[in-house]
């Protein structure tokens, strides 16, 4: 069997979930591609020099800026996970078909900063399908005009 191209149609598929996300919120979409694991970020199963994955086939990630408030961006990741910056915080570990959702809620107004008292701090919190969400830290000195807008 050929594995050869197995990574390739997940991340173009996630890739061209991306641009109708952005043609539906009328926002610029600018995406970047990396193939081969010697192109990409990180490789947990390649060797060091490795163009390849030990099943032969081409790890390929891709990295997708959005225009406009917030500033959004979306790394996709080989493994099937992606990490989102949201006005830049970092969200990791989000999994690849949550990734649209994930975009849908900060996009739609759903995603929104709860603050906390004590011990003072700030969450970024964004509803995703079935009840969840996913929920980052927000230092304050990263609070910016979008994510002040955001507190709850």
């Amino acid at each position: 069997m050929d594995h050869s191209h197995e990574h390739l149609p997940t991340t173009e598929a996630a890739v061209a979930a991306l641009r109708v996300l952005a043609a539906r919120y009328a926002r610029e979409i600018e995406v970047t591609h990396d193939i081969g694991a010697d192109q990409t970020s990180r490789r947990s199963a390649a060797g060091i020099g490795a163009v390849t994955d030990p099943d032969g086939s081409l790890p390929h990630e891709a990295y997708a800026e959005f225009g406009g408030v917030p500033r959004v961006s979306v790394r996709l990741y080989p493994e099937d996970d992606a990490l989102i910056e949201v006005e830049g915080i970092e969200c990791h570990d989000i999994r690849r078909d949550d990734v649209p959702a994930f975009l849908r809620s900060v996009f739609d107004g759903l995603a929104h900063v709860r603050a906390r008292r004590f011990p003072p701090g700030y969450r970024l919190v964004v509803p995703l399908p079935g009840d969840r969400a996913h929920k980052e830290y927000v230092p304050m000195t990263l609070l910016t005009p979008w994510l002040s807008s955001r507190v709850r």
